[in-house]
């Protein structure tokens, strides 16, 4: 093995690190926009969300420092150290966090709230790296498919507990990185054809679609008997099996639907697919950021000038719907950039990611891009009415401390592996 300088900053991509430095910039604009007014605009004012956002931005240099300190064996041998002690954060929260908004997610120091979920990911990005890039795992074998799906989704049981459904939602993304990695496209297959089953059982009912998902089986079936008067001899058993397993399965969405899932988490999908509207009462922060985006035009009415920004007809706009902001005063030009340069960060990422010749880089930097590029497409989406509302942030925009420290574990742990990837073992 190669020696490694001692330099911290030698080797590493410093256009990963400017297109950090504009989102974090710009996003710190909008929380500006978004939570000031006339009234109160002293940028060092640290009682408000803009300065204390400043903070957070500040504490992220050391947070950065202390990244690219250690060796980067270091993320490697360590990464199931530090998937536990996650794993122990996650569940000492349910009995020691501060309940917010209905979960329990924080732990509070003295006034100052952290959210443990926003660290695991990094974390469990880290423990499948290490697990997946074992010379002798091999992710067509069931086993070995069942021990990365344990990584994945134990942090996301303790999340759920909390419960904050936005955040286990996120976990799913990995299932990108194992597609990159050979799983077979079966399961994202059946992923898709779950959501679209869950959408029109929502939409239509559980009865019309199992008679309909019945049907379409019946009919393949006797398509079968007429190309092969023996198919039904030798495929009896999984007939049998896939009409008691659609029936199971479409008749628990309806199940889990009406009995599981909270009322407004219901009423989000009700409003999305437009069983109900209600702009007032519970579609009224979906619909107000749908008008505030839409307001902005083609060109945004300007920093600081967005009406709707400053009169504060979005609840909570500084956080899950920053995007709205951008929208408003800096128009489709302004958001096409925000757009524009998360793709140029993802394409980044890969595109180093490609260049590893160490497994575990590549893993990790592919769970990177998929974390971050689920974020983007879930948030953006829910702001401009495309997906239901879910408490996911935007990266680097999106006020909070563990948000911003969150990402930028996950971005600066890569870029201080792919930094020394010419060192690697």
């Amino acid at each position: 093995m190669r020696q490694e300088r001692n330099n911290i900053f030698a080797g590493i991509d410093w256009l990963l690190v400017l297109l950090y430095v504009l989102l974090v910039g710009f996003g710190w604009m909008n929380i500006y926009a978004a939570s000031s007014n006339d009234e109160a605009r002293e940028i060092f004012d640290f009682s408000t969300k803009y300065g204390k956002q400043l903070i957070f931005i500040g504490l992220s240099i050391p947070v950065i420092i202390f990244i690219l300190f250690f060796n980067s064996k270091f993320y490697e041998q360590f990464a199931s150290v530090l998937y536990v002690i996650s794993l122990v954060l996650l569940a000492g929260v349910l009995v020691f966090g501060k309940k917010i908004n209905g979960a329990t997610s924080w732990y509070n120091f003295g006034g100052i709230g952290l959210q443990p979920s926003e660290f695991a990911k990094a974390f469990t990005a880290l423990a499948l790296a290490k697990l997946m890039s074992d010379r002798q795992y091999n992710l067509k074998l069931i086993k070995n498919q069942t021990k990365a799906f344990i990584v994945i989704f134990l942090p996301a049981f303790f999340i759920a507990l909390q419960p904050d459904m936005g955040s286990v939602l996120i976990y799913f993304s990995f299932f990108f990185v194992l597609n990159r990695e050979g799983l077979t496209l079966a399961y994202i297959l059946f992923g898709t054809i779950s959501i679209i089953l869950f959408i029109l059982t929502v939409y239509f009912g559980a009865k019309l679609i199992l008679i309909i998902c019945l049907s379409i089986i019946t009919i393949a079936t006797l398509y079968g008997v007429y190309k092969n008067k023996r198919f039904i001899r030798f495929n009896i058993l999984k007939i049998i099996s896939l009409y008691l397993f659609t029936t199971l399965f479409v008749l628990g969405i309806g199940y889990t639907y009406n009995n599981v899932l909270e009322q407004h988490q219901k009423d989000r999908f009700d409003i999305l697919l437009g069983k109900i509207k209600d702009n007032k009462g519970i579609g009224y922060n979906s619909y107000q950021a749908e008008m505030t985006v839409s307001s902005g035009g083609f060109s945004g009415k300007g920093f600081l000038q967005g009406d709707r920004t400053q009169g504060n007809f979005v609840p909570e706009q500084h956080t899950d719907y920053i995007y709205s902001t951008v929208g408003e005063e800096w128009g489709f030009v302004g958001s096409s950039l925000v757009i524009i340069l998360f793709m140029i960060l993802l394409y980044r990422i890969i595109y180093l990611s490609e260049t590893h010749t160490n497994k575990f880089g590549r893993i990790y930097g592919y769970s990177v891009a998929s974390i971050f590029f689920f974020h983007i497409i879930v948030n953006i989406g829910m702001v401009i009415g495309l997906l239901p509302t879910v408490g996911i942030p935007l990266p680097f925009f999106s006020y909070g401390g563990s948000s911003l420290w969150g990402f930028t574990l996950l971005l600066f742990i890569f870029i201080r592996l792919d930094a020394h990837k010419k060192y690697d073992w």
